[in-house]
């Protein structure tokens, strides 16, 4: 494997970390969302990944990376929260409220931020190593 394609591949990963934790942040804001410019409920969004097969250079290891093939939104059902004085309230006195779980979106940007980490320290290893190799 070559410096350059193992590069590719954690910055192929930071990108994609990246794009997940911009939706993990637009969930977590609009947590409390009880309408959106549709007029429904906020939908919590999640972003997919799909692997993407490199060149293996001299019959070595095939080497695959990461690309998001989309953002689709989740399909849970949107809670009811009793609010009688909403304006937005059905006949009973209830909102529709954004399905965004927080806990789940916090444990999922942590996972997201350390994935974009490592990614950064393999980065930088494979700098000091190409450094190194420079200086021989």
């Amino acid at each position: 494997m070559s410096i350059i394609n193992a590069l590719t591949v954690a910055g192929a990963g930071m990108s994609a970390q990246n794009q997940r934790l911009a939706t993990v942040v637009s969930n977590l804001a609009n947590v409390d969302s009880v309408t959106s410019s549709t007029g429904a409920p906020y939908k919590a969004r999640h972003v997919i990944f799909a692997a993407v097969p490199l060149r293996s250079v001299s019959g070595g290891v095939p080497l695959e990376s990461v690309r998001v093939v989309g953002v689709v939104q989740s399909n849970a059902p949107a809670p009811l929260r009793y609010e009688p004085g909403n304006p937005l309230a059905n006949k009973e006195g209830y909102v529709k409220t954004s399905n965004v779980n927080p806990i789940e979106s916090m444990v999922d940007m942590l996972s997201a931020s350390r994935a974009y980490q490592d990614n950064v320290t393999a980065a930088n290893l494979l700098k000091s190593v190409a450094v190194k190799t420079l200086t021989l």
